[in-house]
This record gives C-alpha cells, structure tokens and sequence, in this order.
C-alpha cells in the first residue's frame, strides 16, 4: 500500500493516531524514497523521541523531535556510510553510537548549538551494542563471547564501573524513569528478569526462571581455516541422553546471538536432547570486521563456519538437527543442499533460497548490501554457487526436512519457501511445507507461535520416532 505522498512501497512513515476517532495523520517521513526504513526510538527525556532512518545496513540519519510538537524535526546526525544509533540526552548534547572504523562501536557526543561532534568514548575490545543516559552517566552494554555485560561512564567518557549479571545472558529495554534506570536480562534459563538501578544499587523487581537442572556451557570449534567459533551448548543434568543435538545458527547482517529463554525446546531438552547455538561469522558478536568476514564474497565462509559446528556435534556421538530461520534458513538451505550427509534433519523457517531473484521481491533490495547484487555479474557468480534453489541435485541424498513460512511475511517472499519445498519434493527428498496463514516474517502471536514450535517439535519427534520421555518407540 502507498503512503499519502504516494512513493511506491516499500518505505516507512510516521503518523499520529488519535485513539477517539482513529484519524492518523502524517508527521515525519514524507516524500522519503523508497527503501527508506524509520525506527522511532525513545529517549531519556520524557517528551523527546528520536527517528532513525535507515537506508541499507550500512546507511543511518538520526532526526530529533517531541511530543508536543509532532510536526517539528532536526536532522542532527548524518551516518553516512555507517550504522548508527542515538542513546540520549544530557545537558543539550545528544550522545549517539556510531559504527565506524573498527566496527565495535564508540560513542559520540553532538552539541545541539554549535552541531561539534566529539568522541566520548572510544571502541572498545569488545562491541558496543546498546546504552542510554541515566543519572548522569553513560550506560553501555558491551558484548562478551556473544553475552552482555554493563560499563558505566560519566558523560565526558570516563570509565567509572562495570556490571555484571550471572548466568550468561541478553541485556534488553534499557530504559529511564524517574532517574532509575531499568533494564530487562533474558538468559537460556530466564525467561525475564526486571532490575531497577539507583544510586548504584541493582534490584531485581520481577523475574521468570526455568528449571534449575537446565545446564549451560561455553565451548569453541575450530573453523575450516583455523577461525575459532564459540558455541553455547544447552543441557539437562541427570537425564539419559537421547543423541540427538539441535544446532542453531544465523550468521548475517552483523546480528549477535546472544542468549535467550528457549522455552520452546525444553520438551525436546528434557527428554535428553541437547541444544547448540553458534556465533558464526557475518552476525555481530565480535564486532563489524566479524560480520563484514561472512558477507557478500565471504558468505561461503558462514557455511563452513556452521558445517564445522555440526561436525563438532557428530564428532560427539550426535545426530544432527540443523535450525535456522530468515537468514538463517538460507543458511540451513546452503548447507543442506551442499554437504547433507552432515545434517539428519533440517528445520528452515522464513528463508531465502533463491538468491538469484531475491532482490526483485519485497525488501531484497535492501539486502544486497548483505549479499551482493544478482545483477552484478561478479555478484551473480557466487550467488549462484550457492544459492539453494539453483543447487539441489537428484544425485545426493537429503534427510528429512521442514521447511515453514508465513503467507503474509512481508520481508523475505514466501515464494523462497514454496519453490524451494517443491524442489526438494521433485528430486524424492522428505520435505514438509508448514504455512502459517496469518503470519508476517517471524513475528505473530503467542497462540500462533505455540502452534508453530509445536509442529516443529512434533516433526523432530516423529522423524526421530522419540516418546515425550525421549525414549525410543520400539
């Protein structure tokens, strides 16, 4: 659907709603061109807000505004050729985070008079991934081995502590209110946990835990060219194991994977299943030169990255079940179609497989940053080398595979998914197509997520014919 100026989707505008009589009206945003992504971000000023356009990944402008004067915005940052993104307010300056140079990240600081721009704090070892101002001081989150940690720094940068939360885990929601600070922590094991920071005391005002016998470990696998890959392994204590190991994998568009509550695996966990999340290249866990290694021409060193993983697991006794979703299915596609003796089963949610026509469909365009441009006959060559679709053969023998998508995911067609089922189906593989009708890309509600991990988890147990106690029928 066009917007009111009447640019072809897809692009973003801004409107404000009144809730009595459901009129919008457009505030920020117009006559943008196409491709144009807004994120409204809030601040730590209770009326301030920001906007961040995005024009590619690698693209961002940061406008300021206000609630009481909707109509009224400032560009007052120009990213240019990096990502960007704004963290607050203090003493009319607006500190931002820019992404440029190394990649990991420093914070800027942009006095609203004189429009200087001065660094505050510098790149760290680590990436920068979030922060906001509160109580006068900077709060950062860094990320460690693809886990948060918090450092704390007065508003002219200087370092004044850092904080950390046990077990290893995800720093979500920063937020301001009242001059607290209040942050949300998510773990594979904490579903949420709410903490309240002030006058340098942390309280934990509401939490979620799962079963404490759930165990967590750190481990690294050692790359195709000696790269190390650090993978978190997730199991239960004292239950006998079923040898079948769930591998997880994203890899792309600098995207850290960090932990998260998986709740929805913890029937297949507690039947002896163990559960393996890798830090590949092209995701963002060490920084913009960790993604920029898996992207475009380096791509094909994502897949290796994985198939190492999944070596790693058969290495240890374990059949193998290979998950990713967006592109994290092209990354489970790719591998399948390339080395399928490695995979048992395979699990691709939302994904791009056609790597020759992505960029004609939805928001592709935008992804060619990430992956190159088909129309670019250097581009065209590796994409073509690998693409899924382009790359099934009658001559290799796949195993079980679901493949599941959305009808109405509005970013990655779910054409990706159709042809790619309907490939498979041609050459004799065991490919299921699960289509969610009322869907979007990833994102739908709680009832339709517990059917879609539900169906996901009872083709895990049937493939691998498991009761719900792990055994195997008989």
């Amino acid at each position: 659907e066009k917007p009111p100026d009447g640019v072809e989707p897809p692009t973003d505008r801004v409107f404000l709603r009144n809730f009595e009589s459901q009129e919008e009206i457009l505030v920020f945003g117009r006559n943008l061109p196409q491709n144009n992504l807004i994120a409204l971000i809030e601040s730590n000023v209770q009326d301030k807000v920001f906007a961040l356009v995005e024009h590619g990944w690698l693209n961002g402008k940061v406008f300021t505004g206000s609630r009481s004067d909707p109509f009224k915005w400032e560009l007052v940052f120009d990213g240019k050729d990096c990502r960007v993104l704004p963290i607050g307010y203090y003493n009319e300056n607006i500190f931002v985070i820019c992404y440029d140079k190394g990649g990991k990240g420093r914070i800027l600081k942009i006095d609203l008079s004189s429009k200087e721009t001065i660094e505050v704090v510098g790149e760290d070892e680590y990436p920068l991934e979030n922060g906001i101002i509160a109580d006068n001081s900077i709060f950062a989150t860094y990320l460690v081995n693809a886990s948060h940690i918090i450092k704390v720094f007065d508003t002219n940068g200087k370092f004044l502590r850092e904080i950390k939360i046990s077990p290893q885990g995800s720093i979500t929601y920063l937020r301001v209110f009242n001059g607290s600070l209040f942050f949300r922590y998510e773990s594979f094991t904490v579903a949420s946990r709410i903490y309240m920071l002030k006058e340098d005391k942390l309280k934990v005002l509401a939490e979620y835990c799962a079963d404490n016998d759930i165990v967590i470990k750190e481990d690294w696998v050692e790359s195709f060219d000696g790269t190390p890959i650090h993978v978190f392994v997730v199991e239960k204590q004292g239950v006998i194991k079923n040898n079948l190991a769930v591998v997880y994998g994203y890899g792309g568009f600098g995207v850290s994977v960090t932990p998260r509550y998986i709740g929805y695996v913890y029937p297949f966990i507690e039947d002896g299943g163990i559960f393996i999340v890798s830090n590949l290249r092209g995701g963002g866990e060490y920084g913009e030169e960790w993604h920029k290694a898996g992207m475009k021409e380096n791509k094909w060193k994502v897949f290796e990255d994985f198939k190492a993983v999944l070596k790693y697991a058969k290495g240890k006794g374990f059949k193998t079940i290979a998950w990713g979703a967006s592109n994290g299915g092209l990354l489970v596609a790719t591998v399948l179609t390339q080395s399928p003796e490695l995979l048992d089963a395979a699990l691709i949610g939302y994904p791009l497989t056609d790597m020759l026509r992505f960029h004609k469909l939805y928001l592709g365009m935008l992804w060619t940053t990430e992956y190159g441009n088909p129309d670019d006959p250097k581009d065209r060559e590796y994409l073509l080398n690998y693409s899924p679709y382009h790359n099934v053969s009658r001559a290799k023998r796949y195993p079980p595979v679901l493949i599941y998508t959305g009808l109405y995911d509005d970013r990655v067609h779910p054409g990706h998914a159709f042809k790619f089922a309907a490939k498979l189906e041609e050459v004799g593989a065991p490919v299921y197509l699960r289509i969610e009708t009322t869907s979007g890309h990833l994102g739908s509600s709680p009832e339709i997520k517990i059917r879609e991990y539900s169906d996901i988890l009872g083709f895990i147990y049937k493939v691998f014919a498991l009761n719900v106690d792990g055994e195997k029928k008989i």
